[in-house]
């Protein structure tokens, strides 16, 4: 499935909060540098969808902060 998602790079606390079916917000506490965030995110998404990091994949958006994930 592809799902939307905004991340919060350099927040407190990790966290993974629903909107609606496919849109998500997606808080990490690393910076956004070297691709940090996105192995972040998709760490976090590899464990709220209680799925494999492999199953994971980032579509569009390595610089945005707004991305388009497929999970399978």
């Amino acid at each position: 499935m592809r799902i939307f998602v905004k991340v919060k790079p350099k927040a407190h606390a990790v966290k993974t909060v629903s909107i609606d079916a496919n849109h998500y917000e997606v808080s990490v506490t690393v910076p956004p540098e070297d691709g940090k965030a996105n192995e972040a995110v998709i760490e976090e998404l590899a464990g709220y969808f209680d799925t494999a990091k492999s199953n994971v994949r980032l579509v569009s958006g390595v610089t945005s902060r707004m991305k388009q994930f497929e999970v399978e």
